[in-house]
This record gives C-alpha cells, structure tokens and sequence, in this order.
C-alpha cells in the first residue's frame, strides 16, 4: 500500500518546473561571476600575444593596413570623398570586425572548453561572457584607429560621439543572445559553424560597410536596407561616430532583437542546457 502511495506521487511537475528554470539560474549565477569572465577574457588575450612586443595591437595594425587599402580602393571605385568615405568605412570594419568575429567564435564556445565544462562546476554561461568579453576588449584596441582617420583626414572631432557607447551596450547585448543561441546548436550540430561563417560573408555585402547607403535609391534600401537587422546593429554605433544621431527605427529594430531574441534564448537554453556536456 504505501509503494502504491510513493509511486502515485508524479515526479513530473517537479522535473519541469526545474527544467523551465535551471537555463536561467545558470545565466544568473554566470553574471554573479562576471569578475571571473572578465579575469579569463584578458588572460587569453595575453596567452595569445604572451611572446609578442606589441600583443593585441597587431590586430590594430593589420586592421588600419586593411581600412587603408580598402578605403581608397573602394573610394576611387565610388567616386566617394575620401574625407567622408574612409571614416565611414573604418567604423564599419571595426564594429563588423566585432561583430563577426563574436559570432564566429560562438560556434566553439563550449567546444573549446569542453574540459573545463567536464572538470568545473561553473556556470556555462560564464563561457560566453569570456568570449564576449574578449573579442570587446579587441573592439577597444581597435577604435582608436577611428580618432586617427579623423585627425588624418581632417575630420573635426566633438563631444557627440560618444552618444556611441548606448549604442555599442545594446550591440553587445545583442551578440551576447546570438552567441548563446549559437554556442547551443553548434555543440549539437556541428556543421552549422561553417554555414554560419558563409552567412557572415554574405551579410558583410548586403549589410553598407564597404559601401555607403547613398548609393542605394530609396526603394532598394527599403528592400535591403530596413529589414536587415545588421545594419540597425552597425548604425546605432557608427552613426554617432560619423556625426549623426541613429534613427528611431535603428534604436527600435535593436530593441526588438535583443527582446525578442533574449526571450528565445532562454527558452532553447532552459530546455537543452543540462544536454551540452553530453553533446561535447
């Protein structure tokens, strides 16, 4: 009678109401130990660059030989001033060279710790804050070429760009969802890393980052421009830096993705988080 009694008592209920919330209290538990993601960020940037004289500035070297090259280039090819033109487009490779490269190293951010995910009971989570936090901190390094451009082209410099930082808070928000998101299918499917780069490549040239919206007439860029969720990402932090305030439309489609997206986030992450270790 009372093993009828035990086992008329479902489990069920419990086991859900654990699963509904477990994705989020490991996302809480990995912001509580936000200190230790940013610790590990930078200590892979100085692992990477630990024999190098000048570390992660190499990257901010290759990156203005490319904005150099590509700005005259793609100048002479517009007809485009230069003295608009490459400030416009170093923006653009240094908030895409964040984005991309975030996005890009989601793909592995739970297959590149796999032993540390077996060995330590942290939150996965707080792997994603290191990914992050680390590419950011390239971000960092590499937007002090954008003053340069300026000074070199004779570009004045004002207070108003610094309404950029809003902007560059929402876009890491922002990347911080999809790389989650990507982070979970990528370690279940391990061919989605590659489709999502050759996707990458394909928003690079329908996304203005090589070329200036100008060009486009005004019927093509509502077809191209408007539903594209990447350029409202890029725009809320390259338009203050070229002077311009980000149209409501940029705040608002950034808003709508990071809502949108974090509430789905969580939803695949409450449900499949317990299965990653099993997946690695």
């Amino acid at each position: 009678m009372s093993q009828v009694q035990i086992t008329g008592v479902s489990p069920v209920p419990f086991k859900r109401r654990k699963q509904k919330s477990f994705g989020l209290i490991d996302i809480v538990r990995g912001i509580q130990q936000f200190d230790l993601a940013d610790l590990l960020a930078r200590s892979d940037i100085r692992q990477r660059y630990r024999r190098s004289t000048l570390g992660p500035f190499w990257i901010t070297i290759s990156t203005a030989i490319m904005i150099a090259c590509l700005g005259f280039i793609f100048g002479t090819i517009f007809k485009s001033s230069i003295n608009e033109f490459l400030p416009f487009i170093s923006a653009g490779l240094i908030i895409w060279g964040y984005l991309s490269s975030t996005l890009t190293e989601a793909t592995t951010a739970f297959t590149s710790v796999e032993g540390m995910i077996k060995q330590l009971p942290h939150p996965l989570f707080l792997y994603v804050e290191r990914m992050v936090m680390r590419n950011f901190y390239i971000f960092v390094h590499n937007i002090v070429i954008f003053p340069i451009v300026c000074l070199i082209v004779r570009r004045p410099l004002d207070w108003d760009m610094f309404l950029f930082l809003p902007g560059i808070l929402l876009l890491t928000l922002n990347l911080t969802w999809m790389s989650l998101m990507i982070g979970i299918f990528c370690t279940r499917f391990r061919d989605m890393a590659q489709i999502l780069i050759n996707l990458l490549q394909v928003i690079f040239y329908v996304t203005p980052i090589i070329w200036m919206p100008g060009l486009l007439s005004a019927r093509t860029s509502v077809m191209i421009l408007e539903p594209n969720p990447f350029y409202h990402l890029m725009e809320i932090v390259r338009a203050p830096l070229m002077g311009n305030l980000p149209t409501a439309l940029n705040w608002g489609v950034s808003f709508l993705c990071l809502i949108v997206g974090t509430w789905l986030t969580l939803i695949v992450y409450n449900k499949y988080r317990n299965r990653i270790a099993y997946w690695l």
